[in-house]
């Protein structure tokens, strides 16, 4: 079953069309080498070295001499496994009459950031890849999409098949991907603290708490945090403040983000496992900002809230514009002190309250509620509103 991805292949025309360079970065397995092969199939010309394959490295062992010829498209995949390159391609991209675009994939590593920052800054635009979003597998499908997450092999799978890719992607995550990555903390601790990262999915960052039961310092809590939101395996989201006379939430909030990939951490294999868990509202949640987050192509999202007791779930700039956003796992969710503060306080544009219901009704004039299968279309009518749709990467 082919699931077409036209979204991000957009996002990598509009960086080709500012940059000579684009980087197309996310988790491993989550489908970067079957978008760039497709990618790279309807160029009219195009060369592809996949860096984990020993004739691709033999190639490039003078890269120099082996990529200046080249004309076309250039695809490199699992860049961050031979560092010199960003600087080969630097001095390619500069040439006077270069006629090669480079797209370089890889897995988020501190190798890859550092030598795009470094080596290619001003000259590469970023593209972020993440499982299948609604937008993909169609909006019907999303109680799928939310028990097996949006890693391709885990969402088209049996259901049998896509528990036990998911248990294995864990494992060989922590066993061998992160240490391809320089990683060399020791999988079971890291396995631990993953796994209670789940049991707070949705809650701000404590690192003293997390400190106290890996039995190290904060420091240490924080890099492993760090790690794993590098490998785009956790979200951050952070906190937003705003000029009201109330003491505000400081610290970030974090997420999984793939629910699947929560689901497995949490030992949940089926619906009915989800929704007798204590996990259900947030899993629901942390499912509907990453739909959001993906429609929007945004880094401007924020949670808020207040020592007082009033919060909002997830707040999106666009374009001067403030959107809010509220998850409730109900039947007919209405609204709440807590959203009238956040509308006023916040100066809100709109606030939607996001439910697994079918219909879509209107509260007043700046607050409704809507199903989350329609997150994503609302999301792009709100940015068409304020003109234009999602942002180009940068």
């Amino acid at each position: 079953m082919l699931i077409e991805r036209p979204t991000p292949i957009e996002r990598i025309r509009r960086a080709f069309s500012v940059h000579p360079v684009a980087a197309l970065t996310g988790p491993r397995q989550c489908g970067k080498t079957t978008l760039a092969r497709e990618i790279a199939a309807r160029a009219p010309r195009s060369t592809y070295f996949d860096l984990e394959e020993a004739a691709s490295h033999r190639r490039l062992s003078a890269p120099e001499h082996a990529l200046g010829r080249l004309e076309g498209l250039v695809v490199i995949d699992e860049v961050q496994r031979l560092p010199t390159l960003f600087e080969t391609v630097r001095v390619l991209v500069d040439r006077p009459g270069n006629a090669a675009r480079f797209l370089l994939l890889g897995s988020a590593s501190p190798t890859l950031i550092r030598g795009v920052s470094e080596s290619l800054a001003g000259r590469v635009g970023l593209v972020d890849l993440g499982g299948f979003d609604l937008g993909e597998v169609g909006p019907d499908r999303w109680r799928r999409l939310w028990l097996r997450g949006g890693f391709p092999r885990s969402y088209l799978s049996s259901p049998d098949g896509s528990v036990i890719w998911r248990r294995n992607f864990a494992r060989t995550f922590l066993e061998r991907d992160l240490p391809q990555l320089g990683i060399t903390i020791p999988a079971e601790r890291l396995r631990r603290f993953w796994t209670m990262i789940a049991h707070y999915h949705g809650q701000t960052w404590n690192a003293a708490e997390f400190a106290r039961s890996l039995g190290t310092s904060e420091g240490t809590a924080r890099n492993y945090l760090d790690i794993l939101a590098g490998a785009f395996m956790v979200r951050l989201l952070p906190p937003w403040f705003a000029n009201v006379r109330k003491r505000q939430v400081k610290s970030p909030k974090t997420y999984i983000r793939d629910t699947g990939v929560l689901h497995t951490l949490l030992d949940l294999q089926d619906q009915a496992d989800v929704t007798g868990h204590p996990k259900l509202g947030a899993s629901f949640e942390g499912f509907a900002i990453e739909q959001l987050l993906s429609a929007f192509d945004t880094r401007n999202a924020y949670f808020w809230g207040t020592h007082g007791g009033a919060e909002l779930d997830l707040l999106v700039r666009h374009r001067g514009a403030r959107y809010g956003f509220e998850f409730k796992f109900a039947d007919a969710p209405g609204p709440t002190r807590s959203m009238r503060i956040a509308l006023n306080d916040l100066q809100l544009d709109h606030l939607c309250i996001v439910y697994p219901g079918t219909e879509a009704y209107s509260l007043d004039d700046r607050l409704s509620v809507l199903p989350v299968s329609q997150v994503q279309q609302k999301a792009l009518e709100l940015m068409r509103a304020r003109g234009g749709g999602s942002a180009a990467a940068t």
